[in-house]
């Protein structure tokens, strides 16, 4: 059973989002405009982006 397109859309779409939210929180972060978010929400976006990327990947691997 192959994935659908709509589930390798949905998979790029959420990996892609998540990763860009998780690079602008750091600049602005870094920048001191978000500086009252504690280091644990930096941390739970980049293992959320590393999930959500080896999703991505998986869904992208499939063959059959």
């Amino acid at each position: 059973m192959s994935p659908s397109p709509q589930s390798e859309q949905l998979s790029t779409y959420l990996f892609f989002t998540i990763l860009a939210v998780t690079i602008l929180v750091y600049l602005l972060r870094g920048l001191a405009i978000l500086s009252f978010l504690p280091g644990g929400v930096i941390w739970i976006l980049i293992l959320l982006s590393i999930g959500t990327g080896i999703f991505y990947i998986v869904e992208k691997s499939r063959r059959f």
